[in-house]
């Protein structure tokens, strides 16, 4: 039997619980981790590709047609959406200037979009600054449990109590290497999020610019 399979075996519920859990927050890091680099990764390339194609487009219609196979994520569609729209007739919505129904109509399209594109931030910024913890407490408790084993069985010598600890700090080892990746695929998501919202806060810009401009 394998090492982990000793402790697994030696330890009691407490300690299977913290390995249980930053095992379910290391499979949900990873495939977090897969399914952002994929769509962030399709995301940019329909900005760099979507882009250019829009405004070589003699129209306003043209240009979101030209969009439509090449904004797989749909970033910019949404946003050519709200600057065809017309707002409600007879609502709040209406009632105020063509420009301002514009600029709340982008805006809110903008949010949308950020927000879809941000989608498992929160998850990896949970389990970068928990899983350490989590498995620090699974090592302190390891420990407890191994000591008071330790003081029934009434032998102190050092080959007795170096054995347990060294198991216990397993959790904290885990704990890290669960938390490490969830970090620095924050970090990198992160940043490839802020450089999408420029290009489309720039590209909501220009739209607003196009329709009002006379």
């Amino acid at each position: 039997m394998s090492a982990l399979g000793v402790h697994w075996q030696s330890a009691d519920g407490m300690a299977r619980l913290v390995a249980l859990v930053l095992l379910v927050m290391s499979v949900s890091t990873w495939v977090l981790i897969l399914w952002r680099a994929w769509t962030l990764t399709r995301a940019r390339r329909d900005l760099q590709r979507g882009l250019p194609l829009f405004w070589a487009a003699a129209e306003l219609p043209a240009g979101r047609h030209a969009l439509l196979h090449m904004d797989r994520e749909r970033v910019l569609v949404p946003l050519v959406d709200a600057a065809l729209a017309d707002s409600q007739p007879g609502s709040l919505a209406a009632s105020g200037r063509v420009q301002a129904q514009l600029t709340r109509r982008l805006r809110d399209a903008l949010h949308q979009v950020l927000s879809a594109l941000g989608r498992g931030q929160v998850v990896l910024a949970t389990v970068g600054s928990t899983a350490p913890f989590i498995g620090l407490f699974g090592t302190v408790w390891g420990i407890y449990h191994a000591l008071v084993s330790i003081s029934a069985a009434g032998d102190f010598s050092l080959d007795k109590v170096a054995g347990p600890v060294g198991e216990a700090l397993i959790m904290t080892a885990a704990g890290l290497a669960v938390a490490i990746p969830a970090v620095l695929a924050y970090n990198l998501f992160g940043k490839w999020v802020g450089a999408c919202e420029a290009e489309l806060e720039g590209f909501a810009h220009d739209l607003r610019e196009l329709l009002t401009t006379p």
